[in-house]
C-alpha cells in the first residue's frame, strides 16, 4: 500500500530505510515519548524492525522528496477500531507533516479498511503529539490514569483520542 498527499507519501518500509531509522531513533525527543523504541537504539535494532515490518499491520514510511521524515502505523485492535502511532524527524517538525500524514491514513483506513473508530494516546506532556490529532479532526476523550510505562519504570498519564467516520478534516 501506498498513499500520497503531494510531496507526502506514506509507504511500507524497506531495507533502504534502516539507516533512517536508526539516525531518527537518537533523537532524545522521539526516545522521550515512545517508550517502546531500545535505548541504547543501535542499527541492529533498526535493520531488524525493518525486516519485520509487516505491509498488513500498516507499519509505514513517512516519505518527502525521497527522503524518510517520519512513520505512521495502524493497527485494528478489534473487529471495526484501529490504533494509530506516529513519529516525524526533529528537523521536520513543525510543517505539517505529520497532519498531513495522519489525515492520509485516517482516510485510507476509515474509506478504503472500513474501519468505523480510530484511536491514538499521547504522553499528557506531549502537546505537539495532541495538535496533531486534533489538526486531523479527532476529539479528545479524557484521560488514561498509569496507561504508559516509561523505559525509566515511571507509569505515565496518556490522553484518549478517536476519530470516527465524518470527523477526519
Amino acid at each position: 500500500m501506498e498513499l500520497r498527499d503531494g510531496s507526502i507519501e506514506l509507504r511500507p518500509w524497506n531495507g533502504d530505510d534502516a539507516e533512517a531509522i536508526y539516525e531518527a531513533c537518537q533523537d532524545p525527543e522521539i526516545q522521550h515519548w515512545i517508550s517502546v523504541i531500545p535505548r541504547p537504539y543501535t542499527r541492529e535494532h533498526a535493520r531488524a524492525f525493518v525486516a519485520a515490518a509487516d505491509p498488513d499491520r500498516q507499519q509505514l514510511a513517512i516519505v518527502e522528496d525521497g527522503r524518510v521524515v517520519g512513520a505512521m502505523a495502524l493497527r485494528e485492535i478489534n473487529r471495526g477500531t484501529g490504533r494509530i502511532g506516529y513519529w516525524c524527524v526533529s528537523g521536520e517538525r513543525g510543517r505539517g507533516i505529520a497532519t498531513r500524514a495522519l489525515r492520509q491514513l485516517c482516510r485510507h483506513a476509515l474509506d478504503e479498511l472500513g474501519l468505523e473508530r480510530l484511536e491514538l494516546t499521547t504522553d499528557t506532556d506531549n502537546l505537539a503529539s495532541q495538535r496533531v490529532a486534533e489538526k486531523a479532526g479527532f476529539q479528545r476523550e479524557g484521560v488514561l490514569r498509569s496507561h504508559l510505562r516509561h523505559p525509566d519504570g515511571r507509569r505515565r498519564d496518556a490522553v484518549m483520542f478517536s476519530l470516527l467516520p465524518g470527523e477526519l478534516r
